[in-house]
Formats: C-alpha cells, structure tokens, sequence
C-alpha cells in the first residue's frame, strides 16, 4: 500500500464570497492605477498646457496683431 500514501488530494476551493473578494480586488486596483492617471495627467499634460498658455498670454500684443490683420485686408470696416 505504498502507493497510496503517495497519492494527496487537493484542497477544495474557497467559494464562498469569491464574487466579493474579485470584485473588491478589481475595485481597488481599478481605483488605485485611475488615481496615479489622473495625477500622471496632471503632471505631465495639463501643467505643460498650463504654463505654454501663460506665456503666450504674458508675450501677447494685441495692438500688433490688431495692426497685422488690418494691414492684410481682413476687416472690412476698417
């Protein structure tokens, strides 16, 4: 009977609740790589987005660019 002693069974598995722990897993990894998106984004795109803009707006002429349409024709008013 050397044989069977060889021989193991696998444990059953744990069904209970399975549905709850997935969906807790999932949740808190879908939540966790959402927030390192979202401060990713931040950093990366909408900061760049943020400080092109302002020196646009710091570097602007108004006047000029007024002047540079009028002088090409563009108003008809004027």
């Amino acid at each position: 009977m050397a044989g069977e002693s060889a021989v193991s069974t696998v444990a059953k598995p744990l069904m209970r609740g399975l549905l709850n722990n997935a969906i807790k897993r999932n949740l808190i990894i879908s939540l966790t790589l959402a927030g390192i998106s979202g401060i990713a984004f931040q950093q990366l795109v909408a900061s760049e987005r943020k400080r092109k803009y302002a020196e646009f707006y710091r570097t602007y002429d108004a006047e000029k660019e007024f002047e540079e349409m009028k002088a090409k024709g563009l108003f008809q008013s004027c």
